[in-house]
C-alpha cells in the first residue's frame, strides 16, 4: 500500500497532512509576500541604472533564501526553534525573544489561513490530484492577494505561472475540458480588458491594473469560460459593498484606489467551493 492509498483509506491522516503542508508553506509564504515586492524593486532600479548607463553601488543577496530571516527591529536572527509555524508565535507570546518587540499578527494568521485552506480543499477534494492542484492554487492566491493589498501590485511572476498551470492541468480535463480552458483564458485576460479601456476612454483614469487581467484569464485556464460570469459577479458585488463600507465607516477617500485583486481571488474560492451550487440556485430561481 503506497501513500496515495493510505492517505484515500484515513481521512484523518489526510488531513492531519494537509494541514502541516499548508502551516509549513504558509510559513514560506509569509516570506514570499514580504520578499517578492522588494527583489521587483530592486530589479526595476538595477533595469534603469542600466539603461541610464550607472551604476548601482554593491548591497548584499536579497532573494527568498537570503538573508536569513531577522527581527525588524533589533537584526537578531531568528533561529529554528522560532521559526516554528503558528506554534513559535504562542511560544514567544507575540515577541522577539532578543528585544521583546512585537511580532505582527499577520503572519499566524496567514499561516493559519494556508492551513484551513488546505484543510477544505482536502476534506472536499480528498486524497486526489485535484486536492494537490487547488492546494497550489489557494496559497498562490493567498500571496497575491496580500501582496496586492500591501502593494496594489499582482506580480507576474506569479499571475501567468498560475495561467499555464492551469492550462497544463486541463491537457486531461482536471476541472475542464482543454477547450474551454483555452477559450477561459482568452475570455479571462480580453473581457477585463476591454472593461479596462472602454472606462479609461470614459473617464480617462485606469479602473485596473493589467495584473488583474492576467490573474481573471488564469482562473478561466483552470475553470473554464462558463466560470468567469459568477466570479466577477460575485468579485463586483464584495468589491461595491466593501469599498461603499471604507468609504462611510472608515471614511476612505473615494480618490484613493482599491485592489480589486483579492476580491477576484475570494471570489474564485466561493465559486471552487459553492460554484455549483449558486449555478443550481439561480437556474432553479429562473425555472
Amino acid at each position: 500500500m503506497n501513500l496515495l492509498d493510505i492517505l484515500r483509506a484515513s481521512p484523518a491522516t489526510l488531513l492531519v497532512f494537509a494541514g502541516l503542508a499548508g502551516l509549513i508553506f504558509g510559513s514560506f509564504l509569509n516570506v514570499v509576500i514580504h520578499r517578492l515586492p522588494i527583489m521587483m524593486q530592486r530589479q526595476w532600479a538595477r533595469d534603469v541604472a542600466q539603461h541610464e548607463g550607472r551604476e548601482l553601488p554593491p548591497s548584499e543577496p536579497f532573494n527568498l533564501m537570503r538573508p536569513d530571516s531577522h527581527c525588524p527591529h533589533c537584526q537578531h536572527r531568528i533561529r529554528a526553534w522560532e521559526n516554528i509555524p503558528l506554534l513559535s508565535y504562542i511560544v514567544l507570546r507575540g515577541r522577539c525573544s532578543h528585544c521583546q518587540a512585537p511580532i505582527s499578527l499577520r503572519y499566524p494568521l496567514l499561516e493559519l489561513a494556508a492551513a484551513i485552506l488546505a484543510l477544505a480543499v482536502a476534506w472536499r477534494f480528498g486524497a486526489s490530484l485535484q486536492t494537490l492542484a487547488l492546494m497550489g492554487f489557494f496559497w498562490t492566491l493567498l500571496t497575491l492577494t496580500a501582496i496586492d493589498i500591501d502593494h496594489q501590485l499582482l506580480p507576474d511572476v506569479l499571475t501567468l505561472p498560475l495561467l499555464w498551470v492551469g492550462l497544463l492541468l486541463n491537457l486531461n480535463g482536471l476541472f475542464t475540458p482543454l477547450p474551454d480552458a483555452v477559450l477561459g483564458a482568452a475570455l479571462g485576460y480580453s473581457s477585463l480588458w476591454s472593461l479596462y479601456w472602454v472606462f479609461k476612454l470614459l473617464t480617462g483614469k485606469d479602473g485596473m491594473g493589467f495584473g488583474d487581467f492576467k490573474l481573471f484569464a488564469a482562473f478561466g485556464a483552470w475553470f473554464g469560460w462558463a466560470s468567469l460570469p459568477l466570479i466577477i459577479f460575485l468579485a463586483a458585488i464584495v468589491g461595491a459593498v466593501l469599498g461603499l463600507a471604507a468609504i462611510a465607516v472608515m471614511g476612505r477617500q473615494r480618490q484613493l484606489p482599491i485592489p480589486f485583486g483579492p476580491y477576484l481571488c475570494g471570489a474564485a474560492l466561493v465559486y471552487v467551493f459553492w460554484g455549483d451550487a449558486l449555478m443550481h440556485w439561480y437556474l432553479r430561481g429562473l425555472a
